[in-house]
């Protein structure tokens, strides 16, 4: 065997270095993680260590600050596997500076893009994507909040909710009804007529909030791209950044675990080690086995994004749904391995139960993905 053929499914030097770096940053906010994984607005210190890092500037193209040339779902992906191991929190914070801010970097006016994107990339600024509402989800174009030109500006009214990073973030990119097409408007947080509410928190607390937007005017230029066509830039930043989400649920897997397997090797139950007692080993190697191939596709499917998003949305979505169903497979075996001790509330494991749970309802429910994949199938054998 050739050395190249060796290397054919290894990552990169670069990848791996990239790994390295991300796994340095989530062991220094091991001592933040528990505060601030269950913390309902944005932690100062965890912002304050991912901009020391300059991660965020792989979220951004390299021409406005970013590290590379355009965004790589890989190099993302890889990322948030180590962030979201230690902390939900630092993970999102993370994914979202590019969820919220892509948009402006394909298809926003050089204006838009040198004014947001180079404070998006050093943490300057924190960034959010207004799609749901709060009688509507899977289904956007079925979305009520709407934008039209008056007296020379663009003038927005709605209601987005359960909108990541609302209340905090300095910016949101709304996706709202313009005639009868879709566009995509860039709105300041402190703009008037611009409000946020924060009524609803999830069993995995996370920054989130309602935007309310009433007569909320800004200048015609604060649309990205073009008028009616912002359901195309909401759909390549899906397929840009959802087989992410995979990569994260990977990283929660991975940590719980190494929870379960250092609890069994440390506790003796019936005068055996409980690593090897009943149905645990069968347990710690399907749990193995299931990461990994979980890892194989994502990685493939983050490989694939990073070369034509649009054009492999369905190995993303692939991931998505079989690493989210994963974790969620792995971290209730490592619940059930620690027994009482996997339930202590503040405990890591606890935290991971339910911080995997969200994963397979945001960007794309299991149910609403696999419909969709159906569907290519069906289409594809035509």
């Amino acid at each position: 065997m050739s050395s190249d053929q060796q290397e054919l499914f290894a990552l990169p030097t670069e990848y791996r270095d990239l790994q390295a770096e991300a796994r340095d940053l989530a062991v220094s906010c091991a001592d933040l993680a528990p505060r601030a994984d269950e913390a309902d607005s944005l932690d100062v210190g965890i912002r304050k260590r991912l901009q020391a890092s300059g991660l965020a500037r792989v979220v951004v193209p390299a021409r406005f600050g970013g590290r590379y040339e355009r965004v790589d779902s890989l190099a993302v992906t890889l990322v948030r596997e180590q962030l979201a191991a230690e902390s939900s929190h630092l993970d999102s914070l993370f994914a979202m500076q590019g969820i919220g801010s892509y948009g402006i970097a394909v298809g926003g006016s050089e204006e838009l893009q040198r004014e947001w994107l180079p404070r998006v990339a050093n943490l300057g600024t924190i960034a959010a994507l207004g799609l749901t509402e709060p009688h509507v989800g899977s289904d956007l174009k079925a979305l009520t909040t709407t934008v039209v030109e008056r007296d020379g500006k663009l003038v927005v009214n709605g209601h987005k909710s359960f909108i990541t990073n609302g209340g905090d973030a300095d910016f949101y990119c709304i996706l709202a009804r313009e005639g009868h097409g879709y566009s995509l408007v860039l709105v300041p947080a402190d703009t008037p007529g611009l409000s946020t509410q924060r009524p609803h928190q999830i069993i995995a607390p996370h920054v989130l909030g309602d935007v309310i937007l009433e007569d909320v005017e800004v200048p015609i230029g604060n649309r990205i791209g073009e008028k009616g066509k912002g359901f195309g830039l909401v759909l390549v930043t899906l397929a840009t950044f959802r087989v992410s989400v995979a990569g994260a649920a990977v990283g929660m897997a991975e940590a719980a675990l190494r929870e379960a397997v250092r609890h069994a090797n440390s506790r003796e139950q019936f005068g055996v080690n409980l690593s090897r007692l009943g149905s645990v080993p069968e347990h710690l190697a399907s749990s193995w086995a299931d990461i990994e191939m979980a890892r194989s596709l994502t990685y493939r499917a983050a490989a694939a994004a990073a070369r034509d998003a649009r054009g492999n949305l369905h190995l993303s979505s692939m991931a998505k749904v079989g690493a989210t169903e994963m974790a969620a497979r792995v971290i209730d075996r490592a619940v059930q391995i620690m027994g009482r001790f996997g339930l202590v509330r503040g405990g890591k494991l606890e935290r991971l139960y339910r911080e995997a749970r969200p994963m397979r309802i945001y960007e794309g429910s299991t149910e609403v993905i696999l419909d969709s994949l159906a569907k290519q199938l069906i289409r594809d054998q035509h």
